[in-house]
C-alpha cells in the first residue's frame, strides 16, 4: 500500500512540476505604475550601441512590464550621419517621437523629414530605415509588441570592435529583423 501511495504521489506530482518549469517563461503584466526619471534607465541598464551607431538607449518601458506587448526607450542620436540599416519587423511595429533634432526616415519608398516633434509609425513588414541629420539627437522609440529588442540592444553593447555587415545581419536575424539594405545616405 505504501508503495502504491508513493507512486500515485509521484505522478501527480509531475504535472506541478512540468508547470512550475513553464511558468518561469511567462511574463507577468506589471499592476503597479511606477516612474523613469530623467536620465535613467528602467533597470539602471544605459544601453550604447556599438557598430550600427553610437547611439545610446535607456528602456523606459519594458517589455518585462507588459507581458511583451509594448516596449519603449529613449534614443540619444550621438551618429551624426549615421543610422540603422534599411530592415523590417515582421511581427512588429515601431513608432519614433522626435525630442530633439533632425532626421530622415524613409519608410517603403516614402521619405519623411522629422524634427523636434515630429511622429512617425513605421508598420510591421515594412523596410525601414533612417539617418540622423543633426549633429546629436534624441527620439522615443516604440515596439508593439516589444519583441526581442531589449536583447538585442544587449548585444550591441556588448561589441568591442566595429561587426562585419555578416555580423549585423546575423543580430538582426536573430532578433526577428532582418536587413534588406545599406543604411540611408545624407544628400
Amino acid at each position: 500500500m505504501k508503495r502504491r501511495n508513493f507512486v500515485i504521489t509521484t505522478l501527480a506530482a509531475i504535472p506541478l512540476l512540468a508547470f512550475s518549469k513553464i511558468s518561469t517563461f511567462i511574463s507577468i503584466r506589471t499592476n503597479k505604475g511606477f516612474k523613469v526619471n530623467s536620465g535613467e534607465a528602467r533597470f539602471g541598464v544605459h544601453y550604447k550601441m556599438k557598430g550600427v551607431t553610437l547611439n545610446a538607449l535607456d528602456i523606459k518601458i519594458s517589455g518585462k512590464d507588459t507581458e511583451n506587448d509594448l516596449a519603449v526607450f529613449e534614443q540619444t542620436g550621438l551618429t551624426p550621419n549615421g543610422g540603422p540599416p534599411m530592415h523590417i519587423h515582421p511581427n512588429q511595429d515601431e513608432w519614433f517621437y522626435v525630442v530633439e533634432g533632425n532626421y530622415l526616415f524613409q519608410v517603403g519608398e516614402d521619405k519623411y523629414n522629422l524634427e523636434k516633434g515630429d511622429t512617425i509609425f513605421l508598420p510591421r513588414k515594412v523596410q525601414h530605415a533612417f539617418v540622423q541629420l543633426s549633429e546629436k539627437g534624441k527620439m522615443i522609440v516604440s515596439y508593439l509588441p516589444a519583441g526581442k529588442m531589449e536583447e538585442f540592444f544587449a548585444v550591441t553593447d556588448k561589441w568591442t570592435s566595429p561587426p562585419s555587415k555578416e555580423e549585423i545581419t546575423k543580430v538582426f536575424n536573430d532578433h526577428d529583423m532582418q536587413v534588406v539594405g545599406l543604411p540611408l545616405k545624407v544628400n
